[in-house]
């Protein structure tokens, strides 16, 4: 099982997208919403994941090597979503080049 904080390539790997109100500026968010920008009328999504390549604002370290989450525990139900060796951790990895995460 691969350890996300020698990871990191999902937060450098996808657009991480969300419900507008999740963020602080709503009532009840969590997501620090100096580190969001808009998408679409009722979805935002982290800084830096709508660019090519995408990177994570929050992403803090080197993707492969040591990293960490800056807002861990306000992090987006998308980031909340993906779990180590998953199908979607496989396939961010994969896009970086490390290892398999047991497939």
């Amino acid at each position: 099982m691969p350890d996300c904080q020698t990871c990191g390539a999902c937060c450098a790997t996808y657009r991480v997208s969300f419900y507008w109100a999740e963020a602080d500026d709503a009532p009840g968010g969590q997501v620090p919403a100096a580190l969001t920008q808009a998408l679409r009328p009722l979805e935002r999504c982290m800084q830096g994941t709508a660019s090519l390549p995408p990177r994570c604002v929050a992403l803090q370290g080197e993707v492969g090597r040591s990293v960490a989450c800056g807002i861990y525990a306000q992090r987006p139900s998308p980031c909340r979503a993906v779990e180590p060796g998953d199908a979607q951790c496989r396939k961010a990895r994969a896009h970086w080049g490390l290892e398999s995460a047991g497939a």
